[in-house]
Order: C-alpha cells, then sequence, then structure tokens
C-alpha cells in the first residue's frame, strides 16, 4: 500500500513514515500543504493522512481541492481538533475518517488499512464526472456542458481510464498496459497521437481545459490547470 503523510511536525512524521515502512507499506512525506497537495495530484497513492493544522495550506483546503479536482483517494484527517464540530467539518470537506492526537499508532495503522480495503469512488461508478465532463458507463455516452461528444472506441477507454484516475497523474506505463495491452513501449508516438485527439473533442470548444500534460511525467484530467 502506497500512503502519503502530509504533517508538519518532524519528529510525528519521522515516527509514522518508519512504523508505516515497518509494518510493509510505502510512506511517503511532505512537510507542508502546498507539497502535500502537488504529491497528492501526482502520485497514485491508496491513503493519504492529512494533518489539519499545516503551514501554506491548511489540511481542509487540501482535501476540498483534491475532491473538486476529482481525486477521491481516502483520506484520514489527523488533528489535535477533537470536538464534534471539529470532526464534522473535517469530513464534510471530503475526508473519510477523522483520528484525533495523541493516538495509538495501531489504531491509526488499523483505520488506513480499512481505508486501502473500500472501494474508490469511480471504480465500480456508472457515471464518470469531472467538472462538466460526464461519461456514462453503460451507455458509453459523453458529455461536456451538456452537448454530446462522439468518441472512437479507443478515445474512449483513454478517456475512460483518465476519469477513473482524476486528480491523478497517469504515466504512459499505465495508459499503454491498461488502454492499449502494451506491456511494453512499442517506441511510438500512439499515445501522443491519441491524447491530441482526445482534446480536440472533450477541450478545444470550452474555454478551460481538463486534460492536462504533466511534463516528463504524463496526463492528469482535472478541472484546475495549477
Amino acid at each position: 500500500m502506497r500512503v502519503l503523510l502530509v504533517e508538519d511536525d518532524t519528529e510525528t512524521a519521522s515516527f509514522l513514515t518508519k512504523a508505516l515502512k515497518e509494518s510493509g507499506h510505502n510512506a511517503e512525506w511532505a512537510a507542508d500543504g502546498a507539497t502535500g497537495l502537488e504529491l497528492a495530484r501526482e502520485g497514485a497513492f491508496d491513503v493519504l493522512l492529512i494533518d489539519r493544522m499545516l503551514p501554506e495550506l491548511d489540511g481542509l483546503s487540501i482535501i476540498h481541492t483534491l475532491r473538486k479536482e476529482g481525486n477521491q483517494t481516502p483520506v484520514l484527517v489527523l488533528s489535535a481538533l477533537g470536538e464534534v464540530d471539529d470532526r464534522v467539518k473535517g469530513l464534510k470537506a471530503g475526508g473519510d475518517d477523522y483520528l484525533t492526537k495523541p493516538y495509538a499508532y495501531a489504531e491509526l495503522l488499523a483505520r488506513v488499512e480499512a481505508l486501502s480495503r473500500r472501494t474508490i469512488p469511480g471504480e465500480q461508478a456508472t457515471r464518470l464526472v469531472v467538472g462538466d465532463l460526464v461519461l456514462d458507463r453503460l451507455s458509453h455516452a459523453v458529455t461536456r456542458a451538456g452537448e454530446p461528444i462522439t468518441l472512437q472506441p479507443r478515445e474512449y477507454r483513454l478517456l475512460e481510464y483518465l476519469m477513473k484516475h482524476a486528480g491523478q497523474v497517469v504515466t504512459r506505463t499505465m495508459l499503454l498496459e491498461n488502454v492499449w495491452d502494451y506491456h511494453f513501449d512499442p517506441q511510438t508516438n500512439v499515445i501522443d497521437v491519441h491524447v491530441s485527439r482526445l482534446r480536440s473533442k472533450i477541450d478545444k470548444s470550452f474555454d478551460k481545459p481538463l486534460i492536462h500534460t504533466v511534463r516528463g511525467a504524463g496526463y492528469v484530467v482535472r478541472e484546475s490547470d495549477g
């Protein structure tokens, strides 16, 4: 399991990342909110552990931004604020669970593993939605701002995969394996060509692009271009 910890307390972060790794998980750490948001956007994590009080960008703002962009990675909010209103705010912002400090590591680990077992919304959903773009997986109909968009079968599979991972960077390898069924790189520009065609249909007639290139990494579908 791949876990991102966003925590500004160095001692706490060091303990948690070490403990998670010893429990067999891949743990990455961000010491401030801005870095945490960037990593959450770019990495395919199974669970996010986000502290509420962070420098540069607070935890609830991170969660709200990710949810707005379509990123549905499960989030466990960590906070010293334990009143009912505080917990409600954390869950309303898009958090999936809320753990009040101080906590026992065994409980944190149990909650993380429980979150990782949840089906990520979008994996089995019949409709995928990012902004005003809607993909119906039953009828294979695609619309943007209510306008129908006609896609070829490969373009549909490409868009479906990108939207299933909305808010996360999808690499060339991921696309080759899951859209083209290639388990090797054929050294062609097939992905670039299809993404370009998809962009011309999804973004060209609209002011706000949804398909973004992440230089040196891959592609991401999200509302924001930040």
